[in-house]
């Protein structure tokens, strides 16, 4: 909630002095982004295909993903008016390739697990 209502607040601000409420700037994009996955992972237990605890999980994983991109990965990757990292930017490690692969293949095999469960189940 509370990046929901600094989103708005900052929207409100830059009104004041820029005179234009969204100026569709990476950081406010990134922020619009992370209040709209949460939005999604809060109406999840709404939504019967997503009613599980692995599913909310995984959304769990995705906004945690969205916050570190909005806070950290805007400043270094995206130029805009809220870039405050200085010179060129960083190019990505190896390693990061590497996490993203391994966080993906386990995701992919707890689903398959998940689901072999659940067919045990039935």
């Amino acid at each position: 909630y509370l990046l929901t209502a600094g989103t708005f607040l900052g929207a409100v601000w830059a009104n004041e002095s820029w005179g234009r409420y969204w100026g569709w700037d990476p950081k406010e994009t990134w922020s619009l982004v992370t209040i709209l996955v949460y939005s999604f992972v809060i109406h999840m237990r709404n939504i019967p295909g997503f009613r599980g605890n692995f599913a909310l999980n995984l959304g769990g994983i995705t906004s945690l993903i969205s916050v570190l991109m909005t806070y950290f990965g805007v400043n270094y990757y995206l130029a805009g008016l809220h870039s405050y990292a200085k010179g060129d930017p960083i190019p990505v490690p190896t390693f990061v390739y590497y996490t993203v692969i391994i966080i993906a293949l386990l995701i992919i095999f707890a689903y398959l697990n998940h689901r072999k469960i659940e067919a045990a189940k039935k």
